[in-house]
Parts: C-alpha cells; sequence; structure tokens
C-alpha cells in the first residue's frame, strides 16, 4: 500500500512539473542586455601585484531565454585582465545563455607588469572592454585601472628548501635568531626617495651601524606581517615635511598597507609595525602618516637615551589595531603627535621609562570592538608567563598642552606597582582630559586630581569640539573647551601647530590651532 501511495504521488508531481516546464528555446541577443554599471574602475594596482576581484551583473530584462554569440574581452588572449563567467574562467567566450528575466555574474581581475609598457612615467592607465555580442548588437563594458611601478622589498627563499629568509637580530648588542620573515636593507637601499612606492614584504631591517633615511613626499606600503625594524646602534630618519596646503598634510611620508583599494583605506591591522629595538638610537620622525597597522610604533630600551631614543613631530597615527605608539622602558618625545582609533591604546608607556608630549591629541573613538585600556595608560612593570612581575622606573611622564580624549571613560591609567627602590613619575599641566571617576575604582593618590605634583592646569570632561572623530580629523572648532588654554612656555617650545600655523599669542590645547569648521552641503 505504501509504495502504491508513493508512486502515485511521484506520477502526479512529474505530471504537474511537465505542464509547467517549457523547453529553453534561447535566441540570439539583439543588444538590449542590462548592466549593473558601465564602467569597472579597478582601484590602483602595483606592477604584477594581483588586483582584488570585482563584480558585474548581466541582466536580461526581456521575456526571452537568449544566448550572447560572443562574449570577451576586447584585447583577446592578450589582455591583462581575466575573466569569470559563470564559474568559467577565460578571455573569450561563445554562446552565453541568460535566461528570461534572469542575470548572471561576471567577475574581473588583473595582473599588469609595468614594464610592458614604454616610457611610462611611474603610473600607466590601462584600460580595456568586455564586449558582448558585435557589430549592430555589440555592447561594452569599459575596464578602468591604474598601474604603480614600485620598489619590492622581500625576503629571499632558499632554492632548495623553499624556505623564505628569516631575520637574525641584533638587539641590545646582542645577535639572535628569529622565525620574523624579513631581511636586512642592502647599502643602496638605505635611502627611500619620493620616486616611486616602496612595498615591503616581510620585515626590512636597517643593519647594525646604519641610518635609513626617508625623504618628503615618499610612500611606504607594506604587505600582511611585514614592517621595519631598526637594529641595535642603528637610526630611523623620516624627513616629511609640510605642504603649501593649509588644511592638507600633502609632502608628509605615509606608512600604510599594500591593499589600495578604497574600503581597505582605513582598515586597521593590516601590516606590522615599525620597531626600534633595544640599541637603536637617534629616531627622528617628522611629518609622516601611519596608518592601518597593528602597532603604529613599537619602542624598546634606552630609556636614558641623551637625545631621546624617538623624537616624533608633526605625525598622525591611526586605526592601529593594538596600540598607536608603544613604549617599553624606552624614552620618546611628541610635539604636535595626533593618535586615534586603536584597539587598545593610543599610547602606552610600559615598563617605565621617560616619555614627554607636547601639544599633542591622543585619542581613541576606536568602535570595532570592546577595549580593555583608555587612551593613555602608564605603568612601571612587565609580567612574565607566570604573571611574575618585573618593576622599572617611571622616570617621567609629562603631557602638556595636550587633549586625551575618546568615546570611553576614563581615558587615563596610571597603573602602578608601588616600591620604594621604583619611581612613578608623570605630570598633565594645562591639559583637556576625559576623566571622571565617579563609576570606577580609580582611587588613591595618583587620581587625586588636585594634586599639583600630578595636575595643573588641567580641563576635565568638556568638549573638545573634533571636527569628525571617525575620519581621523582632530581639527578643533569654535566651540572647543581647549581654546586659547595652552601655556605659553609650551607653546614657545613648539611655537607652530601641525598645519604651520602661530600658536604663540593664543595657543589652544592638542595639536591642532582651532578654525571655523565648514559648513555642510
Amino acid at each position: 500500500m505504501k509504495r502504491y501511495l508513493y508512486f502515485t504521488l511521484t506520477l502526479i508531481f512529474l505530471t504537474l512539473w511537465s505542464s509547467c516546464r517549457k523547453d529553453f528555446e534561447f535566441t540570439p541577443s539583439t543588444g538590449s542586455l542590462e548592466f549593473s554599471r558601465d564602467t569597472i574602475y579597478l582601484d590602483t594596482v602595483f606592477s604584477n601585484i594581483g588586483s582584488s576581484t570585482y563584480n558585474l551583473k548581466v541582466y536580461n530584462r526581456s521575456d526571452e531565454d537568449i544566448v550572447i554569440p560572443s562574449l570577451k574581452l576586447g584585447l583577446g588572449e592578450t589582455s591583462s585582465y581575466r575573466l569569470s563567467v559563470d564559474g568559467m574562467p577565460g578571455k573569450v567566450f561563445e554562446n552565453v545563455e541568460i535566461q528570461a528575466k534572469d542575470s548572471m555574474y561576471i567577475f574581473v581581475e588583473t595582473t599588469i607588469d609595468f614594464n610592458n609598457f614604454s616610457n611610462p612615467d611611474g603610473t600607466y592607465l590601462y584600460t580595456d572592454q568586455i564586449e558582448f555580442d558585435a557589430n549592430a548588437n555589440l555592447q561594452k563594458v569599459e575596464l578602468v585601472t591604474l598601474v604603480q611601478d614600485a620598489i619590492f622589498i622581500y625576503p629571499n627563499r632558499n632554492n632548495t628548501t623553499k624556505v623564505l629568509e628569516t631575520l637574525i637580530l641584533n638587539v641590545g648588542g646582542q645577535y639572535t635568531g628569529t622565525n620574523i620573515q624579513g631581511r636586512e636593507l642592502l647599502e643602496d637601499e638605505l635611502h627611500f626617495t619620493n620616486q616611486k612606492p616602496y612595498v615591503i614584504y616581510g620585515f626590512a631591517a636597517v643593519p647594525v651601524g646604519k641610518t635609513l633615511t626617508i625623504d618628503a613626499g615618499a610612500r611606504l606600503h607594506f604587505h600582511k606581517n611585514s614592517g621595519l625594524i631598526v637594529s641595535n646602534a642603528a637610526s630611523l630618519h623620516i624627513n616629511g615635511a609640510y605642504s603649501n596646503d593649509q588644511e592638507l598634510l600633502e609632502n608628509e611620508v605615509i606608512l600604510e598597507g599594500d591593499r589600495l583599494e578604497s574600503n581597505f583605506a582605513n582598515t586597521p591591522g593590516q601590516w606590522g609595525t615599525i620597531w626600534l629595538v633595544e640599541g637603536s638610537y637617534d629616531n627622528i620622525i617628522n611629518y609622516a602618516t601611519i596608518k592601518n597597522a597593528t602597532v603604529g610604533i613599537l619602542s624598546d630600551g634606552n630609556p636614558h637615551a641623551e637625545n631621546n631614543k624617538l623624537n616624533i613631530s608633526n605625525t598622525q597615527i591611526y586605526n592601529s589595531s593594538a596600540f598607536g605608539i608603544l613604549g617599553r622602558r624606552t624614552s620618546i618625545a611628541g610635539n604636535n603627535v595626533v593618535i586615534n582609533n586603536t584597539g587598545q591604546s593610543s599610547f602606552a608607556g610600559t615598563f617605565g621609562g621617560k616619555y614627554n608630549f607636547t601639544h599633542s591629541t591622543i585619542a581613541n573613538y576606536w568602535n570595532n570592538s570592546f577595549r580593555q585600556f583608555p587612551s593613555v595608560l602608564l605603568n612601571n612593570f612587565i609580567l612574565d608567563d607566570n604573571n611574575n612581575a618585573t618593576l622599572s622606573s617611571l622616570i617621567e611622564a609629562n603631557f602638556n598642552n595636550c587633549i586625551i580624549y575618546g568615546n570611553d571613560n576614563p581615558e587615563i591609567l596610571l597603573d602602578e606597582l608601588e616600591d620604594d627602590a621604583v619611581d612613578f613619575n608623570f605630570k598633565f599641566t594645562n591639559s583637556l582630559i576625559r576623566f571622571d571617576n565617579t563609576n570606577t575604582n580609580l582611587t588613591g593618590a595618583n587620581y587625586d586630581l588636585t594634586n599639583t605634583t600630578h595636575y595643573q592646569g588641567n580641563l576635565f570632561n568638556e568638549d573638545p569640539n573634533f571636527l569628525d572623530t571617525q575620519l581621523n580629523k582632530f581639527n578643533i572648532g569654535e566651540e572647543s573647551a581647549a581654546i586659547n588654554q595652552g601655556l605659553a612656555t609650551f607653546a614657545s617650545q613648539v611655537p607652530l601647530d601641525i598645519l604651520n600655523k602661530n600658536r604663540t599669542s593664543t595657543p589652544d590645547l592638542g595639536a591642532y590651532q582651532h578654525i571655523i569648521f565648514p559648513e555642510d552641503d
């Protein structure tokens, strides 16, 4: 009985299905296809580096099933573009079918060799078309890609084992092997110019006793898990310059990831860090933008360096997935520094050290996930794998005429392990700080805001009136509480703001003098 019922139901289903079905009879295309876009702009690519994959949707709006006799790239098999049509890769296709009122996807990507072009000037606009049908029924979708020539720096690969070269680092005078993929820069690679962008795979290390000099306008692009390492007795000099445009920093040095697509423009954690190892010295960064790293700058050791291990000025650091600047028992001086949008702290001075920031804006408006730490973190210890602490003095940590703010509260954490043999010296002077410990457990002498040893002339929890924190625009406007609140003594040490505007007579707090915000359209 069950078998008979099953057979009957199957027969009914097949009968109904066959009565609804018609044979698919495809008629040739008549040039009436519609497209999701008429031009596909593949974002700028570096020579011989594959692009992202872009898509085009093709619509058959008619009531008839159609066949496209020919679908191909205009340059045919010689094109540097590649297509995937309904899952089939190629450059030339025949008799592509689309049912009535239906659509299909075409995926496009490219890899272009800059050396194939004659007399290029560093960039080349490469174009082609996707052609649908021919003659009177021909329809086209344009393909456009800007190709950049670049200087590539990458580790060598062992021809036998196929294993990439790893670094042997000199840290504090001691050589040690690592599993960090990369290589030392060669003598003729120690001067980065602005003639071509640099694309770095793995970590490029400045050799012992050498200096890497980077000219104004240079562009450095780092692949995933890549970065710069400055070895013992080596130095990094980033010599960016101010642009004449009063609203932009166009001649600064830019360090970012190697993904040039617009949707990667502000994606954190695309590359590693600039690591100033213990024993490196005389590191100078002026007019730079460091973006989308894991840690913007990691500085280790040398807290008693005569001229500070790192002097950084007129520099923006943002979209770091962990820290903007992480100092570990080191010495850093910063003027006109802007840091924002970090997964942990924008600035962390850990395991003691010496830190002095003047007219800097240290903010954190991270919204990609929960963050554990505030904009500014200071501590005097380091923990081993067993949670045992080693202490080191916080020699000094001074924040003068600064803005320390963010989307959390409080935005400073002073994490001291008390020991009579270890100092913990810090002071915030004439700074605007987000700090309200009403609903926190932050108590004790370090958080006594009336103690002039640690706090003097500060403003708390008032509106800095930033231009656009999500776009990393930290200009302050006419309603900012920071206007004319700076101490002239510190302003005279940094007389120009990050946009080269004089601040000596009426200094505002932070890296920017206030402006009138442009009206929204």
